[in-house]
């Protein structure tokens, strides 16, 4: 039988390794649909499946849809918020500068945890933090010189990944909260369905009917279908270790999305524009995510007398 520190790892790192190749998959989705369609179509489909699931399997799970906590509106809503902010980041910045700002939530959160949930600060992790907002200056200075041709529509994709990145954070502490309470899964039909219902009328439906390529209908499907299985590893891994634990994991996440873009760069794949990042651009992501390490995660162990 696995621990519960390492189902909650295990859980996390799932979690990190599905958001690593989502924001490629987001920045080619935008080739045939728009934002909001896509927001929509992945709220759509991880709440249908959810809901045909619990009604199977456990059908009184399918009770708290008619009177959901106050609470627990409020998280969907700021998921729903998180979704459109990270969405739009990626239209106008791009996967790889959308990947190392979207990591400020996960740092707020550790901040969080240390001051909300009263989780242990040491002069290290202030270090950690203090590596981790130094990257992501060197970083955002570094794209804005190289790419002064774009630097409007970079200055707006940043702002949307800050507004996702903090309505994740309010999110993610209100899931930390209400999973003590009541089933993962549960919650998250709640927390699927109401941006679903929100998104609804802003979803280009024509888009759907235009003659697009069989992978495209396939990259929705399997964005649905990403949602369903990277928040419910996060809602399942709240359960089981710290909030600094799950952060310091799923901020290791950009490492996947940097490796596949350079293999993309590598081996010519066109299916998005990509632009090189410089090596100061690369040290100042690496400053954030060490930072983010430190500042999250890093333990002194007392020794044994």
């Amino acid at each position: 039988m696995l621990s519960n520190s390492t189902k909650g790892l295990l859980l996390a790192t799932l979690t990190a390794s599905l958001w690593g190749v989502l924001s490629i998959i987001l920045k080619i989705s935008l080739k045939f649909y728009d934002s909001y369609t896509i927001v929509w179509f992945r709220f759509f489909i991880a709440t249908l499946i959810l809901i045909l699931y619990h009604w199977i399997k456990t059908p009184e799970y399918l009770k708290i849809i008619k009177h959901p906590p106050k609470k627990l509106i409020l998280c969907s809503l700021l998921l729903g918020m998180n979704y459109i902010g990270y969405m739009q980041g990626v239209y106008y910045a791009g996967p790889g500068v959308t990947q190392v700002i979207i990591q400020l939530g996960a740092i707020t959160l550790a901040v969080l945890g240390f001051t909300f949930f009263k989780e242990k600060l040491t002069p290290v992790r202030v270090l950690g933090f203090t590596i981790a907002f130094t990257g992501m200056g060197v970083f955002y200075h570094q794209q804005l010189i190289s790419s002064m041709e774009v630097a409007k529509e970079l200055n707006t994709g940043v702002l949307w990944v800050l507004f996702g990145a903090w309505t994740w954070t309010g999110y993610a502490v209100l899931n930390k909260q209400m999973v003590q309470k009541y089933p993962a899964q549960q919650l998250n039909m709640v927390i699927y369905g109401l941006p679903a219902l929100l998104f609804l009328p802003m979803v280009n439906f024509s888009s759907f009917t235009a003659e697009q390529p069989w992978w495209a209908y396939a990259l929705m499907i399997i964005l649905g279908i990403n949602t369903l299985l990277a928040y419910g590893a996060l809602s399942e891994s709240f359960k089981y270790i710290e909030a600094n634990k799950i952060s310091i994991i799923i901020n290791l996440n950009p490492i996947i999305t940097f490796i596949l873009l350079e293999l993309m760069l590598t081996f010519h794949v066109e299916w998005i524009p990509i632009r090189a990042f410089s090596s100061t651009a690369y040290l100042g992501a690496f400053l954030v995510i060490f930072g983010a390490v430190l500042a999250i995660g890093f333990t002194l162990k007392k020794k044994k007398a």
